[in-house]
């Protein structure tokens, strides 16, 4: 009888098996989604500092009526390279002031391969107010999940 008062004390090792299994699965889960979100953040950071050149390019249009012929004339020709730790260069492309930003893949931690090039166009609303439309632009179909979300529609590039 004194046997069947004893209280157990302590795990088995069933159930500690299972706990390192539903933590492994967890882990499993988990750290991929923490990388994906990582990049995801790098690149939004290169977004965040593309708002410089669409400050400038919207300055022209609204001082000169028209979009800058390069992207010089907009006054971001000193931008070319290293906005940020993470973008190595805006370029320029055509005269309706769309421009596009390149994200440094190995500095943001994925595959050179995998591109990410989103493209930011700007649109003239009546009143002359502009707004900003971001594209994919020229990423590759498999880093679509590292642009913003605002950002992954397709191309609607004007030339």
């Amino acid at each position: 009888m004194k046997n069947m008062e004893r209280l157990q004390r302590g795990f088995t090792l069933i159930e500690l098996m299972i706990v390192i299994a539903i933590v492994s699965i967890l882990v499993a889960l988990a750290v991929p989604a923490y990388q994906d979100y990582t990049v995801r953040a790098k690149v939004s950071e290169c977004m965040a500092a593309s708002a410089v050149p669409k400050i400038l390019i919207s300055e022209y249009r609204q001082t000169n009526t028209t979009w800058p012929p390069s992207k010089e004339a907009a006054g971001f020709s000193n931008f070319s390279t290293n906005i940020s730790e993470f973008c190595s260069i805006y370029a320029y492309y055509n005269t309706h002031g769309d421009f596009y930003v390149r994200v440094d893949s190995a500095a943001v931690g994925i595959p050179i391969a995998a591109r990410v090039i989103p493209v930011l166009s700007p649109i003239l609303r009546d009143g002359g107010t502009i707004d900003w439309l971001c594209t994919r632009g020229f990423t590759s179909v498999d880093s679509m999940k590292y642009l913003p979300s605002a950002c992954r529609a397709d191309n609607i590039w004007q030339n």
